[in-house]
């Protein structure tokens, strides 16, 4: 439930389609979860963000939009630091998107994002989480991230595995650490 008692809300739109998704409390602990760990990672490596979270992106001339659940300047971060106001049109589009998806969604997200140029999504249902980096105009599935090469799939999956065991801090501080061991 969002400040006011009122279940947050999240758009995605294809051409005369809009799609209105509510957000439960399982989504939101693993998209923050998901957002700590990006924002962890790069400044332990000493990366600028820009965190934009679930910011409304889309071009009219796509006629399609989106809200991600969490968004990331990283390799771009310099194009648009300080922008209050982005344009896809003439601005880069996020580096990354994190998207959970714990019931289906009717339109196809991926279609979307890959028509604006998102360069990553990371999808995640709750058991599984899939990369997807786009190439060639569509998404091919890697096991490795290319905006955080030092991320794996199998990092990650470890992570959100043990949400429900232990703390948010004390995975991060355990991911801090293995960091720093392999960098």
């Amino acid at each position: 439930m969002g400040s006011r008692g009122k279940p947050n809300k999240r758009l995605t739109y294809d051409n005369k389609w809009l799609e209105i998704m509510t957000l439960l409390p399982e989504h939101e602990a693993n998209k923050r979860l998901l957002g700590q760990i990006v924002e962890a990672t790069t400044e332990e490596l000493g990366l600028e963000i820009y965190s934009l979270g679930s910011t409304t992106w889309g071009r009219e001339d796509l006629q399609g939009g989106f809200e991600p659940d969490e968004c990331y300047y990283i390799t771009s971060e310099a194009q648009v630091r300080g922008k209050t106001h982005i344009d896809l049109m003439r601005d880069p589009p996020p580096d990354l998107a994190i998207e959970i998806d714990t019931t289906s969604s009717s339109l196809d997200r991926l279609a979307i994002y890959a028509s604006l140029g998102i360069t990553e999504v990371w999808r995640f249902d709750g058991k599984r989480l899939t990369i997807y980096v786009l190439e060639n105009e569509g998404y091919q599935i890697q096991t490795q991230s290319k905006v955080l090469p030092i991320l794996n799939r199998s990092k990650l999956l470890e992570l959100l595995g043990r949400r429900n065991q232990q703390g948010e801090n004390s995975l991060i501080r355990e991911l801090r650490n293995w960091l720093n061991r392999k960098i």
